[in-house]
């Protein structure tokens, strides 16, 4: 047996209360409602590619390992040894061909709970050394980032005053700031790399009058994707750590739909009561549209515009509605996709793929539901809140000849404020 077969044996072993549950006990009773749910299949018809049969080469590893019949009589069970060879199978059914996107989960009478299940042998792949090395160096990169902060700061402050500048400009007000490391705001807003998930929002926040303050981190967290919870715990930890610092009222994540669902789920229960509250970006722009604080003119927007639902933003995180009453508010003319909302098509590219340059031909392919859906409503605007997806829509957009142009939900109404 070879060190990373005993790794991530030992890691599965870790995890086996749930995973036993989930796998061992057999829930699963092959009447392939999952089948027809998931992007991958529908994409290539590969039958090796349905929920069930990618957890079926996990549930077939426990089997050997649990199951005293299959111990005896493995070729009757279909009981298998985890190998080398299996652990790399694995690699590519966990991370190249799940998105952990749950619309399985939806469609399944048993309530199997598949991405639960390749997210834990996600965990032991990237401790047995077999995940995508770009997802650990991103991961690594925002730790790193915390270490080194003496360092990073002060390029960082110059950074956001050059787009201060680029604000002002914009809005025509001299006086509109991105103000970094204020005690006591109301707010602390955690984007993501790029001006695009700060300037519109800071537009926003001026018109609003809010009282805020940018944080130093990024919101997104790639050891999230690696079911690596130790990292995914010290990456989370630097937002916890400078919301307590500054004494914010509420931490507020930008779209992105990895950040949010983990915030709001994982973060509290890791770190038990947090002095503040959690909120997406995305429910604090609905109530200031709701309440009057920012006013939207939807002559701004004339184009049809159709928005995607990110899996972890709707499914899991619930929000459907917030997104829909915006852009109904910031243009002319709203097309929905379908289906919509909880049982959206993921876009093919979510839980890091779309990281992963080596694996584009996959994605792509995986994102053929996702195109023919925005085909459908022949909206010349996909309006997505996720870096991932919105990545990955332009991407279709171009490879599948779609001519649509993708915008934030932030964008949208910045550009639609009167």
């Amino acid at each position: 047996m070879t060190e990373s077969v005993a790794t991530a044996l030992e890691q599965l072993e870790s995890r086996r209360n749930r995973l036993v549950a989930l796998t061992a006990a057999n829930l699963c009773t092959r009447c392939g409602f999952c089948t027809e749910s998931c992007h991958f299949f529908l994409s290539d018809r590969d039958p090796q590619l349905t929920p069930f049969a990618k957890v079926e080469r996990v549930r077939s590893v426990y089997k050997k390992e649990h199951d005293w019949l299959s111990r005896l009589f493995p070729r009757f069970t279909g009981a298998r040894d985890l190998t080398e060879e299996e652990l790399d199978a694995w690699t590519e059914i966990a991370f190249r061909y799940c998105t952990m996107c749950e619309r399985c989960v939806l469609n399944c009478p048993m309530a199997v709970d598949t991405p639960a299940i390749l997210g834990a042998v996600r965990g032991a792949l990237t401790a047995a050394g077999k995940a995508p090395e770009i997802l650990v160096q991103l991961a690594d990169a925002a730790i790193q980032r915390e270490k080194s902060l003496h360092l990073f700061k002060d390029l960082y402050v110059e950074q956001i005053a050059d787009l201060e500048k680029d604000l002002r400009e914009k809005t025509g007000d001299p006086h509109a700031s991105i103000p970094i490391d204020k005690e006591d705001a109301e707010i602390l807003y955690v984007g993501l790399s790029g001006a695009h998930t700060i300037v519109p929002v800071a537009e926003i926040f001026n018109r609003a009058g809010t009282d805020w303050s940018l944080s130093l981190f990024e919101a997104s967290n790639y050891a999230v994707f690696l079911g690596d919870m130790e990292r995914a715990k010290a990456i989370a930890k630097r937002v916890v750590d400078e919301a307590i610092r500054l004494r914010v009222k509420e931490v507020v994540i930008t779209e992105c739909g990895h950040a949010i669902f983990s915030y709001r789920t994982a973060v509290p229960n890791w770190f038990g009561p947090l002095p503040f509250e959690i909120r997406s970006l995305i429910e604090v722009l609905d109530e200031y549209v709701s309440e009057g604080r920012i006013r939207l003119d939807a002559s701004a927007n004339p184009e049809p515009m159709t928005y995607h639902d990110s899996c972890s933003i709707g499914r899991k995180a619930g929000i459907f509605e917030q997104p829909r009453r915006i852009l109904k508010a910031a243009g002319k003319e709203f097309r929905d996709m379908a289906p919509s909302k909880g049982k959206s098509f993921c876009c093919g590219a979510g839980a890091g793929l779309v990281a992963n340059e080596e694996w584009k031909d996959t994605r792509l392919k995986a994102g053929g539901p996702k195109a023919e859906q925005i085909t459908e409503t022949g909206a010349r605007v996909v309006v997505t809140s996720c870096d991932n997806c919105r990545h990955q829509i332009g991407d279709l957009s171009e490879h599948y000849g779609l001519d649509v142009e993708v915008r934030s939900l932030a964008e949208v109404a910045a550009r639609a404020m009167a």
